[in-house]
């Protein structure tokens, strides 16, 4: 069967009660165009769980901030389509900022997660993740999906999603997809388009100075200590660091004495553009 694109929401709902009339379980793959290999592995994981996957391509506004690139954020719907249907891809739908938002931006019922959405990222992008939460809670009601995939590499995202569906009773299971990466670490990501080549050459030292700082963490060097020297490490050359902090795996929170399963996250500026990464620790007893 060819990749059917929908770009409308009757069409959209159409489609969907048909699948669920015939008992098919849903997938819903989110995502904003320009896709790479990560954003494919998504696809994947939903064609393993699911009888219908059905991504969707929109630049959300909502999620931008005033200085942010949603002019400039790299639209590329000819070659997403054919990476899609090579991928398994069975619907996209590809809907308008005013099929979504007809009352425009100011006026639209948006949704706050409190606690994930706070710090780390949402610290350096005020109202970013209310417009993820708004958006991807639009979509599951559009959609209503059985299960939806998100990458772990967006991880304060993915954690926030999670909550919001269980906070909201919603019957959608999450699925975090490990990030995939380049050769050399770097995590894939749209922005990444954004580097020049000097600069491509020294963005894996991220994921560099987060493994090296896992590794430490693991053989049960003092937290502090070990983010200090990891801050100092980033420092160096041109990457300019954003944050890099260790908190709870499941729910973000602070790292405490019994606490073993957690997460450490990181961004840095290079460039014109922001990169985030993180790896899972587990801290020893």
């Amino acid at each position: 069967m060819s990749l059917l694109m929908l770009n409308d929401i009757p069409s959209l709902r159409h489609a969907m009660q048909d699948a669920r009339r015939q008992g098919k379980r849903i997938g819903l793959v989110p995502t904003m165009g320009n896709l790479h290999q990560g954003h494919l592995a998504l696809v994947e994981a939903a064609r393993a769980r699911a009888d219908v996957v059905i991504a969707t391509i929109f630049v959300n506004p909502l999620q931008f901030g005033r200085n942010e690139d949603l002019d400039s954020y790299p639209r590329t719907l000819d070659e997403d389509r054919a990476a899609l249907e090579t991928a398994g891809c069975d619907l996209v739908f590809t809907p308008t900022s005013q099929m979504l938002y007809p009352n425009g931006l100011d006026d639209q019922t948006t949704i706050r997660v409190p606690h994930v959405s706070e710090g780390l990222c949402g610290a350096r992008r005020p109202g970013h993740f209310e417009g993820v939460a708004t958006i991807v809670a639009m979509l599951f009601n559009l959609v209503q999906p059985d299960i939806a995939c998100f990458g772990e590499k967006d991880y304060q995202q993915l954690t926030v999603i999670r909550k919001m569906v269980a906070d909201l009773h919603l019957p959608i299971e999450i699925i975090g997809v490990p990030t995939v990466r380049a050769d050399d670490g770097l995590a894939l990501s749209s922005r990444n388009g954004y580097l020049n080549a000097s600069q491509r050459a020294e963005a894996p030292r991220l994921y560099q100075v987060l493994h090296e700082a896992r590794v430490a963490l693991e053989k049960g060097q003092l937290p502090d200590e070990v983010l200090r020297g990891a801050l100092g490490q980033l420092a160096h050359g041109s990457l300019k660091p954003d944050y890099l902090e260790l908190r709870r795996a499941d729910d973000l929170g602070p790292v405490t004495e019994t606490t073993r399963n957690a997460v450490l996250l990181g961004a840095v500026h290079l460039g014109s553009a922001r990169l985030i990464d993180n790896l899972k620790v587990t801290l020893p007893l």
